[in-house]
């Protein structure tokens, strides 16, 4: 994997995002080329041009990556892959037409846009066709040599055999643990050479995953090793890479404090962060007036009550605020005000709210609650009181992702799907401290391009 701005990309995603970046600026000139032949125009150079290419290529990449189409279904099945790529370029397309007629200095023809997405679509599914099994198989996937033959190291075989597994485990090794569990460990006493062992493998990294590691660190065997140049990770930080969250069962308050991250108050970041929340939410409030408008309207003829209501929520440093919403529920959903977790086909919600839900548009008059700065477009999704409360008995860490300005969308809401129990509180912890620990500006703008995929494809919503 890659780092890139603190958060971790597949060699194989950003090789394909590489590949297709290359094939649109080609069916860009493509089309181009296309439309000048028809009309019987003298070629002109290419270096003319590269405004209108880079015009084309850019947002059709964008839209591909908020539609999902770097996402493990998109790597493992052309049928998933091929839709996905249908939605994002017709919605680039869409907004090329906009950028267009706004900018047109930068305007293709309308006919080599039509060349030059047909081209692009027949290129990129061909692409996934051709190359999908090397792009997804082992080839690209990092060896690993676990140390470790317990429970923890089996979850690591567990997670190698997941879909859109980013490694393969190479061999296991008994490091003296009291429990195996892992049929095939060699057992340490059996090898004489642990680094050489390693290298035999042909692993680029050892996870250390030992059951019980006070005063049993096989420290001589992991210097070697590293010495070797082979890249020695022990299993939290192994697991918040590959799963993209702060696995809770591994992790410990000493992990937490001395890893890198947790640099979201930096001066900088912060500032850039408001500013855009700022304008994003004057805009988007705007634009959204008439929606907002509308729906309220066919709330109150559905149902008894107000189109609008604040609900009491936790934000930063723990300190209460309201939260505007569209009403999506009953009047009387709440019984003296008790909070209750929201179940699939909840019969307390309308056949709006239902709708409103799905297409998140409930969500929209939480832009003033943005503006007013209680809240950010990207955070945690801020609890109930009342949940908090139980929530913070009963996971660890919990208080700390109030550390961070709550938000309307997060890294918790594009990677597990809606959920309303502890366990799924827990799930979405564990995201939540992930997006805490790794803040970035690139990792805000990630979370922003994929919600569309999230309201284009609502999984679990209630």
């Amino acid at each position: 994997m890659i780092r890139v701005f603190k958060h971790y990309v597949p060699h194989g995603v950003l090789l394909l995002g590489l590949l297709d970046f290359a094939l649109l600026l080609i069916a860009a000139e493509a089309g181009w080329q296309v439309r000048a032949w028809q009309l019987g125009l003298a070629g002109e150079p290419i270096h003319t041009r590269l405004p209108q290419i880079l015009s084309f290529a850019v947002p059709l990449e964008i839209a591909m990556v908020a539609v999902g189409a770097y996402g493990p279904g998109a790597i493992q099945s052309l049928r998933y892959a091929t839709a996905r790529l249908l939605v994002a370029v017709s919605l680039g397309v869409i907004f090329l037409s906009l950028m267009f007629f706004l900018v047109p200095a930068i305007t293709f023809w309308r006919s080599n846009l039509f060349f030059a997405m047909l081209t692009a679509i027949a290129a990129l599914i061909a692409l996934r066709a051709l190359f999908g099994s090397f792009i997804g198989g082992e080839a690209l996937r990092r060896r690993v040599v676990v140390l470790g033959a317990g429970p923890r190291a089996a979850r690591i075989g567990a997670l190698a055999q997941a879909s859109g597994a980013n490694f393969v485990v190479a061999g296991y090794v008994a490091m003296g643990s009291p429990v195996v569990t892992v049929p095939g460990a060699v057992p340490r006493d059996a090898i004489d050479n642990l680094a050489r062992h390693v290298e035999k493998l042909g692993a680029a990294e050892v996870v250390l995953a030992i059951e019980e590691r006070r005063n049993a660190l096989p420290l001589q065997d992991l210097l070697r090793i590293k010495t070797t140049g082979v890249h020695v990770c022990e299993l939290s930080s192994f697991l918040e890479r590959e799963t993209g969250r702060v696995d809770l069962q591994s992790v410990n308050p000493s992990w937490l404090i001395f890893s890198d991250g947790f640099s979201s108050g930096r001066f900088l970041s912060g500032l850039s962060k408001r500013a855009f929340d700022v304008v994003a939410s004057l805009l988007l409030l705007t634009l959204a007036l008439p929606v907002i408008l509308v729906t309220a309207l066919l709330i109150k003829l559905e149902s008894p009550g107000p189109a609008f209501y604040r609900q009491r929520r936790v934000g930063l440093y723990n300190q209460p605020f309201d939260i505007p919403k569209l009403r999506s529920m009953r009047q009387d959903a709440e019984v003296a005000g008790t909070a209750i977790w929201a179940a699939e086909g909840d019969p307390r919600v309308t056949r709006i709210g239902r709708f409103i839900r799905k297409v998140r548009i409930d969500e929209l008059p939480q832009c003033w609650s943005v503006l007013r700065g209680e809240m950010s477009f990207v955070g945690p999704r801020p609890e109930r009181p009342q949940f908090v409360a139980d929530l913070e008995r009963d996971l660890p860490y919990y208080a700390e992702r109030h550390m961070v300005k709550p938000g309307i969308t997060g890294w918790a809401q594009i990677n597990y799907p809606y959920g309303a129990s502890v366990e799924d509180s827990r799930h979405k912890l564990e995201y939540d401290l992930y997006y805490a620990k790794n803040y970035s500006p690139f990792l805000d703008l990630l979370i922003l391009l994929q919600t569309l995929r999230v309201v284009l494809w609502p999984e679990g919503a209630r």
